[in-house]
């Protein structure tokens, strides 16, 4: 199984790399990051399980970075903050953020909050994930909204039920029968061909160079590759 992925964002990179050393010790994969606006570029092409986010960023601040986040995701975020007062706290969980951590900390302790709130997160996605995050590519079935390299992407609802089913099942095969059955129900007047014309506009809208993408299995149907 691959190590839980981390995006570090602190512009102090002394921080940054304590902070990774402490995750990677742990058996977490971390990516570091110094500036707000490549924070936001580095999301969506490293799908992080979880990011650390310092307030104080060049170029866009730890609230805008957050806002942007939450607007593709809703990935956990533990804010970093010297800032310990109470309206900064209150800031940045209202944007979103699952948690708040002053400086100075002690590592322990951070990873302790990592741990717990990649617990709460999990808990809360049992059974197929609500929330799809993949390079390039953020799906939740929640908002019914997609982001494909960073921008939204408008789907007509079987469309969208069409992606996350496959997205949400990665690797499994499905004929066009019980796509069919799940996306339009069992009483759907229509045949097969209306998955085939679905899929071709969904293949429309996307890349070819991703690192995943909805697969044809000749002879059976369709399965979304990772």
């Amino acid at each position: 199984m691959s190590a839980v992925k981390i995006m570090v964002v602190d512009d102090d990179r002394h921080i940054a790399e304590l902070i990774s050393l402490y995750l990677r010790k742990e058996g977490f994969e971390t990516k570091e990051v110094y500036n707000g606006r490549v924070a936001v570029e580095t999301f969506a092409a490293y799908a992080p399980f979880l990011v650390l986010l310092d307030l104080m960023l060049p170029e866009m601040d730890g609230y805008q970075v957050c806002r942007e986040i939450r607007r593709m995701s809703s990935v956990p975020i533990i804010m970093l903050s010297a800032k310990g007062e109470t309206f900064d706290k209150v800031l940045g969980l209202e944007l979103g953020a699952d948690d708040y951590l002053v400086k100075p900390f002690e590592p322990k302790e951070l990873v302790a909050r990592v741990k717990a709130v990649l617990r709460r997160y999990e808990n809360k996605s049992t059974g197929s994930p609500r929330v799809i995050v993949l390079p390039n590519l953020s799906i939740d079935a929640d908002k019914l909204t997609v982001f494909y390299h960073g921008r939204p992407l408008e789907l007509p609802p079987k469309e969208f039920e069409l992606l996350y089913y496959l997205a949400s099942h990665p690797g499994q095969p499905f004929t066009r029968d019980q796509l069919l059955n799940t996306c339009w129900g069992y009483d759907f007047a229509g045949d097969t061909r209306t998955v085939d014309v679905h899929i071709k506009r969904l293949r429309e809208k996307m890349r070819n160079d991703d690192p995943w993408g909805i697969k044809t299995v000749w002879g059976t149907g369709y399965k979304f590759e990772v």
